[in-house]
């Protein structure tokens, strides 16, 4: 089939370059001609586990192409994805001026029917503001379709070619049918294709999301009780995940969501639940508790420190929000990093992927290591930030005969502290009794 990507950024890409992958002819748009260029090279704007190479294979093969030209991409396809940026504004609202402008800019290119499709993360009634704006714009025959994405960075690739489920929301039969044809070659494990209206389509994506950004603070409360009451929250979760109807995902103790997903699309829950008089509490208190989560790390390095941090050095080991991304939106390590600086720490940090993006972030106020135990040297305390796999089984004596005292204060839980402490090593983190 022939399709149109409008927006290269990470669900625009991996959207584009998976249903090249399938066989389609797409065309990915962008008005960034830096990005564009790169793009073209092979040159890749975001890590993501295998989507390199699914670029360079599906560019050479001619099933995938990168143009900022609008106009023909549109008319040479009859499938038009919009997958731009929704960014958060003020109010927690999401900012869909550039879906509004993308929706007018396909009209006035249109030459015969077309079926759009809403990948963006959207607010329930975008697909009808789309709408007008296109039948404003446009004597042509179209319809306007609901297909959010439920990619997890770091496995995005996958999650797109071997998806749990697809949501279509279409009001139109002969619009759902060319989206059905789609995505069959996905979904050939019996996996569903789910059909239902546009606005359930819209509020489903945020509905999951909200939901998961509920099961990450509620366990990360949790720990906090058990510190306080002397139980472990690792053996309380390991109770309730054998429980099949709570299972284990997103069920682990830390500092809290981040990234572009879950902070921006819980707010804008909240948002549409204000703006219709309905009660938002369990998701304002998911909210709120991922916030403070991070102010409880911060208060554990202290508790440790002191107030004062000056002449004191800490290693941070991860910047990422999660593993497998270079991604540092809402990323916790932001908070906590400002925070030890406005004490008078000195910091020297290290991620696997995300030294680039730490960069534009932070500047010069942090020094960056070149590896992970780089970043030891005389350092006071070591904090682990990110759960990179390479950071699970690191060498203890090595870490302590680096650090000038040997101290970890754990954001996510890896070590096992009695291991630890027969090594010498102090050992801080989640939801243990002495730990706070």
């Amino acid at each position: 089939m022939k399709i149109c990507v409008i927006g290269t950024g990470y669900v625009g890409l991996v959207a584009g370059t998976c249903l090249a992958e399938m066989g389609n002819n797409v065309i990915c748009v962008d008005n960034d001609k830096e990005k564009l260029s790169k793009l073209k090279k092979g040159i890749i704007p975001i890590y993501e586990p295998g989507l390199e190479e699914l670029i360079k294979v599906n560019v050479s093969e001619g099933r995938l192409s990168f143009t900022d030209d609008l106009d023909k991409a549109v008319k040479n396809s009859l499938i038009c994805f919009i997958a731009v940026g929704t960014p958060q504004g003020d109010d927690g609202s999401a900012d869909l001026s550039a879906v509004l402008d993308v929706a007018k800019k396909i009209a006035l290119s249109m030459n015969g029917y077309k079926v759009i499709v809403d990948k963006s993360t959207v607010p329930v009634g975008t697909a009808i503001k789309v709408g007008e704006i296109i039948k404003a714009n446009t004597s042509h025959p179209f319809d306007v379709v609901s297909n959010p994405e439920f990619l997890k960075q770091g496995a995005a690739v996958d999650d797109f070619l071997r998806p749990d489920r697809v949501i279509i929301g279409s009001n139109s039969k002969k619009a759902t049918e060319i989206m059905q044809e789609v995505y069959s070659p996905f979904l050939r494990t019996g996996n569903p294709v789910i059909i239902m209206d546009v606005k359930s389509a819209e509020m489903t994506k945020y509905a999951a999301n909200s939901f998961l950004a509920v099961k990450i603070s509620y366990i990360n409360e949790l720990a906090n009780i058990c510190e306080k009451v002397g139980a472990d929250v690792e053996m309380v979760r390991i109770g309730m995940c054998t429980d099949t109807r709570i299972g284990s995902r997103f069920l682990f103790p830390g500092l809290g969501y981040g990234g572009s997903c879950f902070p921006k699309d819980i707010k804008a829950m909240i948002r549409t639940a204000k703006e219709f008089c309905c009660e938002h509490k369990i998701l304002q208190a998911a909210d709120e508790t991922n916030k403070t989560q991070r102010q409880i790390f911060i208060k554990k390095v202290l508790n440790k420190f002191g107030q004062d941090l000056k002449g004191k050095t800490f290693a941070v080991w991860g910047l990422a929000f999660k593993p497998k991304t270079n991604d540092m939106r809402e990323a916790p390590s932001i908070t906590i990093i400002e925070a030890l600086l406005a004490h008078g720490a000195k910091v020297v940090a290290y991620d696997p992927k995300a030294m680039e993006t730490a960069k534009q972030v932070f500047g010069n106020k942090i020094s960056y290591a070149k590896n992970s135990y780089d970043a030891l040297h005389n350092a006071d305390g070591l904090l682990l930030l990110t759960e990179w796999n390479e950071f699970r089984r690191p060498d203890f004596d090595r870490i302590k005969l680096l650090m000038k005292t040997p101290v970890i204060i754990d954001g996510r839980n890896q070590y096992d502290r009695v291991r630890l402490r027969l090594q010498g090593i102090e050992y801080i983190c989640i939801g243990k009794k002495g730990t706070e």
